[in-house]
């Protein structure tokens, strides 16, 4: 059973920043509090401060924080150790994180419980298996003697809030928990997640930016912008009846709309085309195969100035697929050809002008661009590289790709750290482009972003196309992005390509099952729109034992 929570006028401080300002709400037991807005509105700083926790460099600089009967802000050290995780639990965003990868999953699954001294190791193992069992993962007595990199993302995740749950808390954060999850995934784990916090009564906080997901999961929604309260309703009316201007853009941006782009001409020239193409990792056996296939067959063709949007689970073959094409995996079968020509498959034997016509941008921009080179000297290297410029000539050139990507100029001085999620990824976009390339691989661009810095990001990839003629790999698992920047989605099972859609045929079928089922796992903007699915699945069959 949960217990309340009431924050009053709190304040979270970097230096003389105030990243949380006067904040105040409250939550009931069995009650779940979205918190919402777009990168740095001050949701997770909120949310941690509800542990009486501050990131490096912060402070809970006024306010109070009650949980129950306990004043969180009031607590020496060692009393906030034995709060958090006993009576306070944590689900971050990225599960493969906070998993040890040298230690079983059983073990740290466990050892909450056994820290805090809430069970004996034996009596944990049972409750573990327990849980497991409760959050519907596969063979609940086996799976803890796994390691993390042997289970899914989604597994992973679910079995990241076995942990949190272990001790039996009061109170549940969730942040962002299937952000990084495909939508099939994403609706098994919202639905353990949503089981669980209703039949242990649990007070819950959800941080996110997807509305959509937010309005299966929440009672009531606190919208935040600059740290501060925009607006707090109950779930129902925010979604039809919105009263702030910005809980309006949210929603507006929740949903990209199509893109506008001219239509292409049916004999417009291949730009790429994939045949046959098979790949995977590993050392490769004496027929030539490698040890852990991928792809397998498959025939794609792309033509200039043409957007393809691929879709399909995790494991699909989308990353695959891309990785293949820019040459950092060898393919083991197929052929492929860009302008024409051969594209050899190995990008070290690739002409510096192959190198320049194709590049990739990749989904987490934080592990792709160097923490140590400024935003500047990031984007003068493609610059050097490909067109030898320098002085006069390279600054004007660094400071036309930040305008062509909507930057201000002074962020050239900076170093990625001192950007935001959208800044970062846009910082990613303009390396790109510093080649003028045929042809961007975008490696799931917007999947980490809130809604409105995806839209800006969708709005100016659209524009960048029609201004400069570039041709797009679009890969993602969320279907309306595809549908709103791409002429035609490929969709993959298990390394296969099972069908393409054009977008004449976006919105009438039939299509393949896999698509169809894609489409429905996307969660749609409005309250019980989870309960109507549940309720379309066919129900267990028993047998008499």
């Amino acid at each position: 059973m949960g217990s309340p929570v009431v924050v009053e006028g709190l304040c979270v401080s970097a230096g003389d920043a105030k990243l949380v300002d006067q904040l105040s709400f409250s939550i009931q037991p069995g009650e779940v509090l979205a918190l919402i807005g777009e990168s740095g509105s001050g949701k997770t700083t909120t949310a941690l401060a509800l542990m009486g926790y501050a990131r490096r460099g912060c402070r809970i600089s006024g306010g109070s924080v009650r949980v129950g009967d306990v004043d969180v802000l009031a607590l020496k050290p060692r009393q906030l150790r034995a709060l958090r995780g006993r009576t306070v639990a944590y689900i971050a965003q990225s599960a493969a994180a906070s998993f040890n990868p040298s230690r079983c999953i059983l073990d740290q699954v466990v050892e909450p419980a056994v820290l805090h001294g809430k069970l004996r190791r034996a009596e944990a193992e049972l409750k573990a298996i327990a849980l497991f069992r409760e959050l519907a993962l596969p063979e609940p007595e086996l799976i803890g003697s796994r390691y993390p990199h042997q289970v899914s993302g989604g597994q992973l995740q679910r079995l990241m809030a076995a942990m949190a749950l272990i001790t039996d808390p009061e109170v549940v954060i969730l942040d962002e928990p299937t952000t990084a999850l495909d939508v099939t995934t994403q609706i098994e784990v919202l639905r353990a997640f949503r089981r669980v916090v209703r039949e242990r009564q649990v007070t819950a906080v959800y941080v996110s930016h997807d509305l959509a997901v937010v309005a299966q999961m929440a009672d009531r929604i606190l919208v935040l912008r600059d740290g501060c309260m925009r607006e707090l309703s109950t779930t129902e009316r925010l979604l039809t009846a919105p009263q702030h201007e910005y809980t309006k853009s949210l929603l507006a941006a929740a949903r990209p709309a199509p893109r506008a782009q001219a239509p292409l001409a049916d004999d417009a020239e291949p730009l790429l085309r994939l045949r046959g193409l098979s790949a995977g990792y590993g050392p490769r056996g004496a027929d030539g195969q490698p040890a852990i296939p991928i792809l397998s067959d498959i025939d794609l063709e792309l033509k200039r100035g043409q957007a393809i949007g691929v879709i399909g689970e995790s494991g699909s073959g989308k990353t695959t697929l891309a990785r293949a094409v820019a040459g950092l995996l060898a393919p083991c079968a197929g052929t492929m050809e860009f302008r024409g020509q051969a594209l050899k498959p190995r990008l070290a034997d690739r002409t510096r002008d192959e190198l320049r016509r194709i590049q990739i941008v990749f989904q987490s921009a934080d592990t792709a661009l160097n923490p140590s080179q400024t935003i500047e000297r990031i984007l003068a290297r493609p610059l050097q590289f490909y067109k030898g410029l320098s002085g006069a000539a390279l600054q004007r050139r660094i400071e036309e790709l930040l305008d062509l990507v909507q930057l201000p100029r002074s962020l050239a001085k900076r170093l990625p750290a001192g950007l935001s999620g959208g800044q970062k990824q846009r910082v990613s976009l303009a390396r790109a482009l510093a080649a003028e390339p045929d042809l961007i691989l975008c490696d799931e661009v917007t999947s980490a972003l809130d809604t409105v810095v995806g839209a800006a990001v969708l709005d100016l990839m659209a524009q960048l196309r029609r201004d400069l003629g570039v041709s797009y790999l679009f890969i993602s698992h969320d279907l309306h992005t595809v549908r709103a920047v791409c002429d035609e989605i490929v969709v993959m099972q298990h390394g296969r390509k099972l069908t393409q859609v054009a977008r004449r045929d976006f919105d009438r079928g039939p299509h393949h099952p896999y698509y169809e089922q894609l489409a429905r796992a996307v969660p749609e903007l409005r309250r019980g729109w989870l309960d109507e699915l549940d309720a379309q699945r066919p129900a267990p069959v028993l047998r008499a034992v």
